[in-house]
Order: C-alpha cells, then sequence, then structure tokens
C-alpha cells in the first residue's frame, strides 16, 4: 500500500509539472532546419528536439555569399497525450545562420545519445581554417548540465589543434599536431597533454556559451577555453 501510495505521489507531481508546460507551436517566419528523438530524462518517454531558423536578425554584417546571418534557436519539446509542450528553450548555444567564411558550408547536427543530448557545429573562419565544436549535455538534478566539450581548430597545411574535456570524469585533453604544405618550412614540434580538472558546479545548459568560460592549463601560459 505504501508503495502504491508512493506511486500516485510520483505520478500526481508528473501529470502537474506537465500542465504548467506551455504549447508548442512554430513560431512565424521561422524555418526549421534539424530535429531528433529520443529519451533525455530516462521516463520511458521520447522527448523531440527542433532546431529553427528564426527571423531575427543577429548582425547586418555582409558575409560573402550575400545571405542573411539570423539568430537559431532549439527547443526540447515533451509529448503528453498527443500535444507538444515546451520543456527547455535555448537561443545562446547555436551559432547564427551567417557565422564563417562560407555560410552555405556550415554543418549543424544535433542527436541524442545514450541519455545525452549531443550538438556539433563547424565553419569556416576564412578559407584555411575550420572551426569545429562539439557539446554534450545531460538532464540531472532537474536541468540540463554541460558534461562534455570538444573543440578542433586546423588549418588546410600547418596545424590542427583540439582541446577535449570530460566533465563528468574530470578528463582533459590537448593535442597540437603541425605540418606544412611547404617543404621547406621550419615545423614545430608536435604537443599532447591529458591531466585532470574538476569543476566545482556544472554548467547549466542555458547559462552556457561557448567561449566564455577558462581555467589555467598546467604547466603552459595558456588558458583552456571553452
Amino acid at each position: 500500500m505504501k508503495h502504491f501510495f508512493s506511486f500516485l505521489v510520483v505520478l500526481s507531481a508528473t501529470s502537474l509539472y506537465a500542465q504548467n508546460l506551455k504549447d508548442f507551436s512554430v513560431p512565424k517566419g521561422y524555418t526549421k532546419i534539424t530535429e531528433t528523438k529520443g529519451d533525455l530524462d530516462k521516463d520511458g518517454k521520447d522527448e523531440m528536439v527542433l532546431v529553427f531558423d528564426t527571423n531575427i536578425k543577429a548582425s547586418d554584417t555582409q558575409n560573402l555569399e550575400g545571405t542573411a546571418d539570423n539568430k537559431r534557436v532549439f527547443y526540447i519539446l515533451k509529448n503528453e497525450n498527443g500535444s507538444l509542450k515546451i520543456w527547455k528553450e535555448n537561443s545562446t548555444l547555436l551559432f547564427s545562420s551567417g557565422t564563417g567564411f562560407y555560410p552555405s558550408d556550415n554543418s549543424l547536427e544535433v542527436n541524442i545519445k545514450n541519455g545525452s543530448l549531443h550538438i556539433a557545429q563547424s565553419f569556416f573562419t576564412n578559407s584555411r581554417h575550420t572551426q569545429k565544436y562539439k557539446h554534450t549535455f545531460r538532464f540531472q538534478n532537474g536541468d540540463f548540465y554541460l558534461i562534455g566539450s570538444h573543440d578542433h581548430f586546423e588549418d588546410t597545411c600547418d596545424f590542427n589543434f583540439t582541446n577535449e574535456i570530460n566533465f563528468s570524469t574530470g578528463k582533459v585533453i590537448i593535442d597540437k599536431t603541425f605540418s606544412s604544405c611547404d617543404d621547406y618550412a621550419k615545423i614545430p614540434p608536435n604537443y599532447h597533454k591529458e591531466f585532470t580538472y574538476k569543476l566545482q558546479t556544472l554548467i547549466k545548459m542555458n547559462d552556457f556559451k561557448i567561449g566564455e568560460h577558462k581555467f589555467k592549463i598546467p604547466g603552459l601560459k595558456e588558458d583552456f577555453v571553452f
């Protein structure tokens, strides 16, 4: 009887929470880019993630392709009795549609794997440099938290730099590989370092902005930026 009563309490709390979520409808002028489904809170039901180009300008900067630069947003939606409800909304994590040297070549991938939300973005910073980011978020303690960051910056000839951290284990990997298209160029030595760094408090997804967080790298006069 005690277990049955506990079940009813949980069920009532879940129903009340669902009733407080707002209904979702595609905002006027928004264009869907991609979507994915998966169970993010281990309740046995799939959530839906929808990503949109908005009609809100990110900047007036004119890129080489002459396309508009609009903000992007994604929604994490719950399906309650056939009705989509807004569970989470984020407009700070995704780069705008006009980011980079050739925006039409930009890549954005969103998927759910092992109960976590994975977001990968890449773009050209100029004609030779490519920037790639991968971020992983997990729902725990009532919210989504950043648990992984992968930053890869490469040149077509000269270098490949990777900074990676798993915030769950604290494992940090820094890798710098150098090369050259010039047969006579002096090539710097490659560099690889692994160490442990623990954040005192994990960062909530909606508090995270790429490039606004950092910590000192032991033995180097550099910061690990994420």
